[in-house]
């Protein structure tokens, strides 16, 4: 059908929901073509995308046909698979509740029975919630750090890991059965209860996942010494986190806590910050405020459904300094690493995961202990793949799992990023170097002076619609078929194309096969071991580029990442004017 079709379907049904129609008829041709040009996509993250009416937007319809093609996957599966049922939760956004109860009532008519949260929850306790009740699949209500206009359908498979491709494969074939999303139907959620197909969980799984948490504490002591003099603020940026952070903290005994109050409350609109994100500095404008008057020793923020944690500490001039998913990653890991070398329990077996967009520093420090380190595709899903291989194949024994996007995992207990353990775990390092009069800050300094200075940053190119969808796609095209030979000065002796699957050395023209699965990526290596990637955002409307450098000069590594920056940048400009 064409976009004129299908909005002329919509508009003209009798049932239509009125807020969605009124939006409709107010829309001009540019934005009513936008809303159906296409169909929101399914993959391994399930949909994402603005609220509103028509087949490219989150709505009613669009939930319901998600969660009528889960459904429909799950009951191929048999009765036993429908009785484990889905596990259901949702974070602050606009409509999380009530698309939470659609997919609830959706998944209800095929007989599947439902656990729904009865309150907003965080994205790793219904990772955990999956787990704990032996549930067969879990659906997360969430756009996770995008802008308010958004909100999402995040699938997770039985093991609290996000969907595998093969998985989600499977689930868009149901899905795109269904040709008619305005019909699909939905049972009363008084008739669920009573047929016994609905139980609404909340502060028993709460409790458990609290239990859990305990064991990945590595120093009680540290924490009893230096729990009450430790100055912790917190922001839950409006989302989900307050209760389990904070009771998290005073469980590892942690009681100097001081919460943003005006970040306390769930907020669909965020209103505080422009974007909800604590990898946006100014998220932390508030909790700077607070930790100057306080001299807090660490500042933590964590995003709306507290899968993401951003930290800020002092600096050598004591102005609160954000920590990048780099570093903080990078401080996490040495700690977790050369603690359980003195406690004995570092596995000979252990291995680090990250992903391809990660800092090598991570590797560094990894293999210093004699730990293997494994890079997946960039995406926390990959990370949760890998611990369940791990699981089956009993190779490795799984130690800590990150990628640069602030998202952390020290206990598999989640399968996912989990926030809650990243604050719980970063106030005990934070203790750790407090007992020692340094800061994270100067962890973070002992680190590249040991390893290297390792610099990295990210630039995002914002292109949203249908023509910047295309142009995102043009640009990747365009760098395939014509790579730059070099760039900053500097040659480039690999490209790894992940879409093909190849690695090419330009110095001896050889070409490899690469391993992992194929996406929509290339990742050039410079001369010197730096190197920078492009690739789609797989959650909003971006061209997104990383760089990394490294060396034993704090100032070179600086300078050149500046420069590297710039000569990319630049190049990317050039490709975009040339396919206007």
């Amino acid at each position: 059908m064409t976009w004129s079709s299908k909005a002329e379907k919509w508009l003209s049904h009798k049932n239509l929901d009125k807020e969605l129609k009124n939006l409709l008829l107010d829309m001009d041709r540019y934005k009513l073509e936008d809303c159906f040009y296409k169909d929101l996509e399914f993959g391994t993250g399930g949909i994402r995308g603005e609220l509103g009416p028509g087949t490219n937007r989150m709505n009613i319809y669009t939930v319901r046909k998600a969660a009528k093609g889960l459904a429909d996957y799950i009951s191929q599966k048999g009765e036993s698979a429908k009785k484990r049922g889905f596990v259901i939760a949702y974070d602050c956004r606009r409509k999380s509740a009530e698309f939470a109860m659609e997919a609830a009532k959706t998944a209800g008519m095929q007989g599947i029975k439902v656990y729904l949260f009865h309150e907003l929850r965080p994205t790793p306790e219904l990772s955990f919630a999956v787990r704990h009740l032996n549930a067969i699949a879990g659906i997360m209500i969430t756009a996770s750090h995008n802008p308010p206009e958004y909100n999402g359908f995040k699938v997770y498979g039985e093991d609290g890991g996000q969907i595998t491709p093969s998985a989600a494969e499977e689930i868009t074939g149901y899905i795109s059965g269904i040709k008619d999303e305005l019909a699909v139907q939905v049972m009363d959620e008084e008739v669920l209860k009573s047929r016994g197909l609905l139980t609404f969980i909340g502060e028993e799984i709460d409790n458990a996942y609290l239990e859990k948490l305990k064991t990945i504490q590595l120093d009680n002591n540290l924490a009893r010494k230096e729990g009450k003099d430790l100055k912790i603020v917190f922001s839950p940026l409006h989302g989900t986190a307050e209760r389990l952070v904070c009771e998290g903290l005073q469980t590892f005994g942690f009681h100097n806590i001081t919460l943003v109050k005006e970040q306390a409350e769930p907020d669909p609109d965020f209103r505080t910050v422009e974007s909800p994100n604590p990898e946006e500095h100014e998220a932390f404008k508030m909790a700077i405020q607070y930790g100057k008057r306080m001299d807090a020793d660490i500042l933590m923020a964590t995003d709306p459904d507290a899968d993401r944690l951003g930290v800020a500490v002092k600096n050598e001039q004591g102005d609160y300094e954000i920590l990048t998913g780099n570093q903080l990653g990078a401080i996490m890991l040495y700690y977790l690493l050369s603690e359980k070398k003195k406690l004995g329990i570092l596995p000979k077996n252990g291995a680090v995961i990250k992903t391809i967009v990660t800092s090598d520093i991570g590797r560094a420090i990894a293999e210093d202990f004699g730990i293997t380190v494994i890079d997946t595709l960039t995406g926390f899903k990959y990370i949760g793949e890998k611990i369940k291989e791990f699981e089956e194949n009993r190779d490795y024994l799984f130690q800590f799992g990150y990628e640069e996007s602030y998202g952390y995992l020290i206990g598999d207990f989640v399968r996912d990023k989990d926030a809650v353990q990243a604050a719980v775990f970063a106030a005990e390092v934070a203790a750790y170097y407090k007992s020692k009069g340094k800061t994270l800050f100067d962890a973070l300094y002992d680190l590249y002076a040991r390893y290297g200075y390792y610099q990295e940053s990210l630039q995002s190119i914002l292109l949203k619609g249908k023509e910047g969808s295309e142009e995102i796609a043009g640009v990747l095209t365009y760098l395939r078929v014509n790579p730059p030979k070099e760039i900053a000065g500097l040659k480039i002796n690999l490209i790894e194309d992940f879409k093909l699957g190849t690695m090419l050395d330009l110095l001896t023209g050889q070409e490899k096969l690469t391993q992992l699965p194929k996406t929509n990526m290339i990742k050039f290596y410079l001369q010197d071991g730096s190197w920078f990637a492009i690739r789609p955002s797989g959650t909003e409307p971006k061209l997104k580029i990383y760089f990394s450098v490294n060396s034993f000069s704090k100032k070179w590594s600086e300078r050149f990442l500046i420069k590297l920056e710039k000569k990319v940048m630049n190049e990317i400009e050039k490709v975009r004017n040339l396919k206007k």
